[in-house]
């Protein structure tokens, strides 16, 4: 009696099962809408890709109400975070929280809110940061020792107020079970790499294609422009100076020290710099270390006298005078 034997080929191939994943993002008032809609985007074009709903997802506020965006777009929520919080010990835990911030973030700390990360890490759920969020974050003291990124302009007030955590001006990073993107379309690189991690390259290209974009970048891509475009510099002895400049802000270089830097004389320094960018160098660091600084005044609660320190000044009272000859106005009054 011939028994036919079935080829491989003729077999049919069980279908991977799909491995559901659910997600809360947390809406901060003045959230970033470019960070959330490009994380919540590639999640949605990845469903569809599979046919199956492989992500799910739920919005929270901390009353339950509508949250506006910086833009001003009220955007709806399905649950509050006394809700969330009970979920954590339900069915309806999710695998990954994001919070979602943007500018004045500091306003969002709340002691109730911070709990509610904590109790998200402690029950094995992962905890992630859209754009500011990672200052919610180390503020909720998560981010001690852990690799995380932040939004370059946030950068200068978070090193100066969480020097435990290793923040970086990368896209994004991905720390264990603590998940940061700077925001912007940084969002959408983390998201990709999600979905990756998750299923194969074969999805994510696919998705990629969707959203029109052409590739996943790097996590350690910068996130501003080169110099070279930012300020329009071609020379490379410039640039490597400006670079060397921004490097060395809380304990400014003397320019003899620049020149054996770079291998030039004071004189050819001083000659590039009134030639490539019309002042001089000493003029150009100056400037450096007040946008440095008003970029602290701004995003940080640090008082002045510590501003001008971590900026290289040596007393409160020349660091008041340059900055109002550079803006018009005082420290003081810039925070105010």
């Amino acid at each position: 009696m011939n028994v036919a034997i079935a080829s491989e080929m003729d077999r049919p191939v069980a279908k991977k099962p799909i491995v559901t994943k659910s997600i809360v993002f947390y809406l901060v008032p003045n959230f970033s809408m470019i960070a959330f809609t490009t994380a919540i985007e590639p999640l949605r074009l990845a469903n569809r890709m599979l046919g199956e709903e492989m992500y799910s997802w739920r919005l929270a506020s901390m009353d339950g109400n509508p949250v506006s965006a910086s833009n001003g777009v009220k955007v709806a929520v399905d649950t509050n975070l006394d809700q969330e919080r009970h979920s954590l010990s339900s069915s309806r835990r999710p695998t990954i929280m994001f919070a979602c911030s943007g500018i004045d973030v500091e306003k969002a700390e709340n002691k109730s809110l911070f709990a509610y990360f904590r109790e998200c890490k402690n029950s094995g759920v992962t905890v992630g940061g859209l754009c500011t969020a990672a200052h919610l974050l180390a503020a909720a003291g998560l981010l001690k020792g852990k690799r995380c990124a932040i939004h370059w302009e946030n950068l200068p007030g978070f090193q100066e107020k969480f020097p435990t955590a290793e923040v970086y001006a990368d896209l994004y990073e991905m720390d264990g079970n603590i998940w940061t993107c700077a925001g912007g379309t940084a969002a959408l690189d983390m998201m990709l790499s999600l979905i990756g991690r998750d299923n194969d390259e074969d999805l994510v290209n696919r998705v990629c294609e969707q959203a029109l974009t052409d590739r996943v970048r790097n996590p350690h891509d910068r996130q501003r422009l080169p110099l070279r475009a930012r300020l329009g510099v071609q020379n490379s002895k410039v640039i490597s100076i400006i670079e060397f400049m921004e490097a060395n802000i809380s304990e400014p270089l003397s320019l003899v020290e620049i020149a054996d830097y770079v291998g030039l004389s004071r004189r050819q320094i001083e000659r590039l710099f009134q030639s490539q960018m019309g002042r001089s160098p000493a003029r150009y660091y100056l400037e450096v270390r007040l946008d440095r600084a008003r970029h602290l005044l701004r995003q940080s609660t640090i008082p002045v006298v510590d501003v001008a320190i971590a900026c290289g000044f040596v007393s409160a009272s020349h660091f008041s005078k340059c900055y109002r000859e550079m803006y018009g106005k005082s420290p003081l009054q810039e925070r105010q």
